[in-house]
Parts: structure tokens; C-alpha cells; sequence
């Protein structure tokens, strides 16, 4: 059986200029292949050194037992910090720290059986918007699957559909963003001082603004609602009424600004990402496609208790962010010098934590390119995924949205594939990227038919 799509490597020796080349077409085949084999490799350019690290009890260093000692790095939030500001994502220490106190209530797993009826309305919106489309011809399943992701944060953050004028306007800016690529940025590869000018893609800056100041709009407005009494209770409400038990402060709206733009950004992009790729794993393999379907016809998708009994669904969805996990890597920096695996890591390097290589590491999985959800009920597959595992980070680090993650991507697919039979459009294998997200090159195309 053929396996799914994998982006090529490139040449283990190659320029600064064409690594340079490589990295801003594509992150991944910018890579050499001797990384699914390594536990550890060392780059070294004229402005800094950085490290993969593929051994599990290192990478545990690094996110679970000495986060502090490896805060997230600058470098990544060069190119996102006019969207993001001051956010949750890209912040370090006592600020991270605070942030998290007050947004981490609001996921807790009570919580999410409180959003649970907003993700099935926009679950149910999505099959709805496809009935005109789904006849067999062949349709971009990537702009269907972020078309869904955007409506569930709108209704679960702020209790709009995507059809709500201000929430569309977002949706199609943070398209246009995305599409920019602006994490692909000189500042990301130079250090470069705070006071010097940053250069951006064209249009980045723009649709930051004016995404900021959509945001901000809806946010004033749930001020107001919140202070006479008749604000919705869901998530933006929960955020912004919580306060630091440490400080008693909670956040402005400058600062709600920041922290909604990455719920957008991180929760709207990776569940694009994760759901797309699933749907083409469904539609290249069928019998994995049809038992789905017959989990959710035998359980439903109606409330969330019939959701947590989805277990092959979920399977299938582990397994697809397995292959395509949406946030490929991570950078952390070491504040201090460090030894590992006899090597000396000099204090500034780049630690670079690859969810995409560890994931698909060949001294640590089976068959690491084959899609295989029945892995995840084995006693190898339990325990690969305790250790080389981890498509939401991992430590006081991890998403705080990974639960409300993978009931929201179970929950769509098994809502979509219980509608609608999927099929693989010929010619048109998918080739994934990765900027933002792991996406395809040229969108991933399928066949939607009523079942």
C-alpha cells in the first residue's frame, strides 16, 4: 500500500544561500533526511548555532524538567509579533506565567463540555454549506476545513458565526496574513537590535493592524455586555471576567487583543491544518474511512458524552497529527551553557524540537511513514507516545487549547465523514509545506459525494 506524502530532503551539505533558498520555500524539505535518524544534530551559521534534538530524555530537559532554563526563542516572534503583540505565545517568564493563570481556567475540561454545543453548530453549518458542493466534483478541502476551524472559534470565543459581518472580515485578512508567510523574515535568521527597523512581506503589517483592530471591536463590545449583565458565557467572557490569583489583575484590552489573535491564529490554523490532512488520509484510505463513518452513525455526534465513545475516530485523528502534526517545530533558547550528548551548547543556541522528525523518527517508530491509527491501541504505540509524542508541546508549555482540540477534531470529522463519502481526486497528490502550518503546496483536492 503507497504511502502517504512525505516533502523531499535536501543534500546533508548545503550553502547558507541555498539553505536560505530552501528554508523560505518550504521549512521541511529545507532539511536534510539524516534528521529521522539523528538524536541530535548541530547548524551552525555566521549569526548563530542551533540544535535538533530528537532524543526523547533530552527533549524532556528542555519542555518538562528546565523550561525555565530554555524559554521560547525571540526569533520565532519576529515575524508574528505585529499580529500578536504581547501574546501568550511568544511571551517568557513572570509575563507567560501571569497569562497563563488567567486564560487556563477558561480550557479546563468542564469548560470544554460548555463549548461542546458551539462546535457541533459549526460541525453542522460546515455539512450544510457543502450540500451544493458535494456532487463528485473535485473541491479544495483545505479552504472547507478553515472555513469550519474559523466558525468554531467565533461561535466558542465570542458566540458570532463566521457569517457575522466583523468575523468574516477577520477570517478573509487572516487568510491574506497567512498567505504573506511572515515568519519567513531576515530577523528570524540575524539577530538583529529591538531599535532597527523590521522588514515584513508585503501586506503583513496591514492586515495585522486592521485584524488587531477588528478584534478590538469585538472586544469593547463584550466589555459593555459583560458590565450590564448580558454577556454569553463563553470563552471570551471567561477570559476576560478571570482574574490572576497571584495579582488580582486581569487582562486590558490591548492585552485581550493579543491573547484572541493567537486563540485565532493557533486554534483556527492548526485544526485547518490537522482536519485537512485527515480527510485526505480518510479518502486514500477507505477502509479506515468507512469504519469512521460507522462509529459515528452507531454513537452519533450530538453531545459530547457520544463524542468521548468515538475511539477509532480519534485514533485516526492522533494518527493524522502524527504525520502532519501543524506546528512542525519549535525553537527554545539555552540562557545558559549546556552539555549534551557530549557536545557543548553554547549559551544563546538555537534548541530546535522538531514534532515533525521526532514523529516520524526511525529509531523510535514502526513503520514511522505508514498510516496506521491501529497503532495507538498497542502496547509500542502507548508507549511511543509517552515519550515521542507530541503534536501540542509538551511541559507547562503544552497548548493550553489541546482538549478543546481533539474534541473539536473528532467531532467535525466524524460530523463530515458520517454526511459525506470522500474520494481522491487522480493526479493531484497533495505535497506538504510548512509556514505557519503544514499545508499542502497546492491545496489538498478531493471528491465529496453524499453518503
Amino acid at each position: 500500500m503507497s504511502l502517504p506524502p512525505k516533502p523531499p530532503a535536501r543534500a546533508d551539505k548545503v550553502s547558507l544561500r541555498r539553505y536560505l533558498q530552501l528554508f523560505r520555500a518550504d521549512i521541511l524539505s529545507a532539511q536534510p533526511a539524516r534528521l529521522y535518524r539523528a538524536w541530535m544534530a548541530e547548524f551552525r551559521t555566521p549569526f548563530f548555532r542551533s540544535f535538533l534534538v530528537n532524543q526523547p530524555d533530552l527533549v524532556d530537559v528542555i519542555l518538562k524538567q528546565r523550561p525555565d532554563d530554555f524559554p521560547k526563542s525571540n526569533r520565532v516572534g519576529e515575524g508574528l509579533r505585529p499580529l500578536l503583540g504581547n501574546s501568550v505565545f511568544l511571551t517568557n517568564g513572570e509575563t507567560w506565567k501571569r497569562q497563563r493563570r488567567i486564560i487556563d481556567p477558561a480550557f479546563e475540561g468542564g469548560r470544554l463540555k460548555e463549548t461542546f454545543p458551539a462546535m457541533r453548530a459549526a460541525a453542522e453549518a460546515g455539512v450544510a454549506r457543502l450540500e451544493l458542493e458535494a456532487k463528485g466534483q473535485p473541491i479544495e478541502i483545505e479552504a472547507v476545513t478553515s472555513h469550519i476551524a474559523a466558525d468554531v472559534i467565533f461561535r466558542t470565543l465570542f458566540s458570532i458565526p463566521i457569517e457575522h459581518e466583523v468575523a468574516a472580515e477577520v477570517f478573509a485578512r487572516f487568510r491574506a496574513y497567512q498567505q504573506a508567510q511572515p515568519i519567513l523574515n531576515l530577523a528570524a535568521f540575524i539577530p538583529l537590535p529591538r531599535w532597527m527597523p523590521r522588514f515584513y512581506p508585503k501586506g503583513t503589517r496591514d492586515n495585522a493592524r486592521e485584524i488587531r483592530r477588528l478584534i478590538a471591536k469585538l472586544t469593547e463590545a463584550r466589555r459593555v455586555e459583560i458590565a450590564a449583565g448580558t454577556a454569553p458565557q463563553d470563552l471570551a467572557t471567561k477570559i476576560m471576567t478571570t482574574r490572576d490569583p497571584e495579582t488580582g489583575q486581569g487582562f486590558d484590552t490591548e492585552e485581550m487583543v493579543d491573547q484572541v489573535a493567537i486563540f485565532f491564529l493557533a486554534g483556527h490554523e492548526t485544526s485547518a491544518s490537522a482536519l485537512g490532512w485527515a480527510l485526505y488520509l480518510m479518502a486514500l484510505y477507505p477502509d479506515w474511512q468507512e469504519k469512521v463513518s460507522a462509529e459515528a452513525d452507531a454513537h452519533g455526534t450530538e453531545d459530547f458524552a457520544a463524542v468521548s465513545k468515538l475511539r477509532v475516530t480519534r485514533d485516526v485523528f492522533r494518527e493524522t497529527l502524527r504525520l502532519y502534526p501543524p506546528v512542525p517545530m519549535m525553537v527554545r533558547e539555552a540562557r545558559c551553557p549546556e552539555e549534551f550528548r557530549n557536545r557543548r551548547v553554547p549559551r544563546g543556541a538555537q534548541m530546535v524540537l522538531s514534532p515533525w522528525h521526532l514523529h516520524r523518527h526511525e529509531r523510535i517508530w514502526d513503520r514511522p511513514d505508514a498510516f496506521d491509527p491501529a497503532r495507538w491501541q498497542t502496547e509500542a504505540g502507548k508507549s511511543c507516545a509517552r515519550s515521542a509524542y507530541m503534536p501540542f508541546s509538551a511541559g507547562p508549555r503544552v497548548c493550553t487549547g489541546a482538549g478543546f482540540a481533539m474534541v473539536e477534531g473528532v467531532l467535525i470529522l466524524a460530523h463530515l465523514l458520517r454526511q459525506y463519502r470522500v474520494t481522491v481526486v487522480e493526479g493531484r497528490t497533495p505535497e506538504p509545506v510548512a509556514h505557519l502550518t503544514v499545508r499542502s503546496r497546492n491545496g489538498i483536492w478531493l471528491r465529496l459525494s453524499p453518503r
